[in-house]
């Protein structure tokens, strides 16, 4: 009788491992996902792990306010179970693009729930009002139905991907190089004809991932949108969550005692585009640009002036480069009023794997170490 209650034991365990084992060892295939940019792409790639075929449209250093997509990105849309958007009409290409590409799946937007900063139209008047009036029509904030819920993640099984066609070892991103004479087929070839409008932002600033605060909010709404695509793994995705949340969080206290030091006369940064007020709202810094939102808009003769008087006005002794502009103009500010450049700053995309920010946390620690240095020295 002993014996058999050890094998009804032994049997049990067996079974409840079988039930709970991690989905890796049934060798199912990982579930094609596609996101909009390198930032957002880390994000989805802590959380997805070894469930998920990524694709990432923007690669690091890349513009997403400039982007023009390719046939390559059409047909890694295409076969994508879950798109993940930032939202907030930061791709101002992705509706052309989904259309384009076919798009049956699910789109998620990664802002959903955040409160979001409005756009100051006073502050930058290049952007026009034409797109207040219809935010959220395109991956809008408040509505957040994502056009293509209704299409459930069963109705094409993962073996009609064809994962070949656009292989799944984009992390290095070296197959986006895109060749941009290759835009027109997948659904551009409007770009000439106003097509830069579509870049300019809407109602709303859409940098939120530069409050950690904020990244929580991306990471709950992706883990929500693979737990419920691939529900035989949620545990592993919600095990990964926990994990990236608690480093997000000890990085968020670690930023807010570097700023902490900083006296409150050295807390106003100049940097070449507007990207970085969630940074601003969230850490106590105050950030001017006289290149707004999109690096796309150009600054006018008097609001270089009126930056050139401000920096001369409050004694402003850096300003801070970014990644992914052209920084000639920042560089002559800096000449003309003798501040020094006090480092290169991480807005919009991730730096490469041998780059100081090839990781969303590597970037925000970068950022908040190079701000903390030169406005402290």
């Amino acid at each position: 009788m002993t014996i058999r209650r050890n094998l009804l034991k032994i049997g049990t365990a067996a079974l409840a491992l079988s039930v709970f084992a991690p989905h890796s060892a049934q060798a199912d295939d990982p579930i094609p996902v596609v996101a909009t940019f390198s930032i957002l792409g880390n994000m989805v790639e802590r959380i997805g792990g070894e469930h998920i075929a990524l694709t990432t449209l923007v690669g690091p250093d890349g513009d997403a306010h400039v982007y023009q997509p390719t046939p390559a990105d059409a047909r890694a849309v295409s076969d994508a179970d879950l798109l993940f958007v930032n939202g907030l009409e930061f791709e101002g290409w992705m509706e052309r693009l989904v259309d384009a590409s076919g798009f049956d799946g699910v789109e998620v937007v990664a802002t959903t729930g955040i409160d979001p900063i409005p756009f100051e139209e006073d502050d930058h008047d290049d952007h026009g009002d034409e797109h207040a009036d219809d935010h959220g029509d395109e991956h809008g904030h408040d509505d957040h139905g994502h056009g293509h819920d209704e299409h459930a993640h069963g109705e094409h099984g993962h073996d009609e991907h064809a994962h070949d066609d656009h292989g799944h070892d984009e992390h290095a991103h070296d197959d986006h190089g895109h060749d941009h004479d290759d835009h027109a087929e997948a659904g551009h070839d409007d770009h000439a004809e106003g097509g830069h409008h579509g870049h300019d932002h809407g109602a709303f600033d859409p940098h939120a991932w530069q409050s950690i605060g904020h990244a929580v909010a991306y990471v709950d709404n992706i883990t929500e949108a693979l737990a419920k695509a691939d529900p035989s793994n949620a545990g592993d995705y919600y095990q990964n969550r926990a994990a990236y949340v608690a480093e997000l969080e000890a990085l968020d206290a670690e930023i807010r005692a570097m700023i902490s030091t900083l006296p409150e006369d050295r807390r106003t940064v100049v940097t070449s585009h507007d990207a970085f007020g969630y940074f601003a709202e969230s850490y106590g810094l105050t950030f001017e640009a006289p290149q707004g939102l999109s690096t796309e808009s150009e600054p006018s003769a008097a609001d270089v002036a009126e930056m050139i008087e401000q920096i001369r006005d409050e004694n402003i002794s850096a300003v801070f480069v970014e990644s992914i502009t052209d920084n000639r103009l920042l560089e002559q500010i800096a000449s003309e009023t003798g501040a020094t450049i006090g480092g290169t700053l991480y807005s919009d995309a991730l730096s490469g794997p041998d780059g100081p920010a090839s990781t969303y946390i590597d970037m925000m620690r970068h950022n908040a170490t190079t701000l903390a240095t030169a406005l402290g020295s």
